[in-house]
């Protein structure tokens, strides 16, 4: 009965109020971040995108959540500026090139050093392993000990294998920000 009257408040709110939520991509250059931010956006995927230089932000709406997407760039240059965009989202998106297995270790490093700031601390973090479409990508349970995820105690961490390209679980990715953008675990 409780979960019945709390599925219709939700309802109710979700007609009168819309949600806001801040996201930030970051994650090494490559690794597709713009195309999924153009996905979440239009749908769409883009064959031709340009490495992103310094940083893009796009407002999407999905229903009744409006997320302010900052798509920071991959590049050695640009990664001391992740943390800047970081402080007071929503949550972190870490996305990673699955099929490169050479970048992980690197990928590994700058997820650390990144989550290791103190201002960054209890922000939920989602990891991407892009590019599943790819022979030899990673799966998300390779990702999840290949990173060391499941030694990051202080904050909730979930990883999916997806396809930006393909649109592969793009919709799960989705639930989960939605989920965080409206204060649920």
């Amino acid at each position: 009965m409780a979960n019945i009257l709390q599925s219709i408040l939700d309802w109710l709110r979700s007609l009168f109020f819309k949600t806001e939520m801040e996201l930030t991509l970051v994650g090494l250059q490559n690794s597709g971040k713009t195309t999924l931010v153009n996905v979440i956006a239009s749908g769409q995927f883009i064959e031709d995108s340009i490495p992103t230089v310094g940083f893009n932000m796009r407002k999407v709406t999905k229903g009744n959540v409006t997320m302010k997407l900052w798509d920071i760039g991959g590049q050695p240059r640009y990664r001391s500026m992740w943390e800047r965009y970081c402080r007071g989202v929503n949550a972190i998106v870490f996305v990673v090139d699955a099929a490169d297995h050479d970048k992980i270790p690197a990928a590994h490093n700058e997820l650390k050093t990144l989550l290791d700031r103190p201002p960054l601390a209890n922000i939920p973090v989602l990891v991407l392993g892009n590019k599943n479409d790819l022979p030899n990508a990673l799966t998300a349970a390779e990702l999840i000990d290949k990173l060391q995820l499941k030694s990051i105690t202080n904050r909730e961490v979930s990883c999916y294998s997806i396809s930006a390209k393909n649109q592969v679980n793009i919709d799960v990715t989705l639930q989960w920000l939605i989920k965080k953008g409206k204060g649920q675990k």
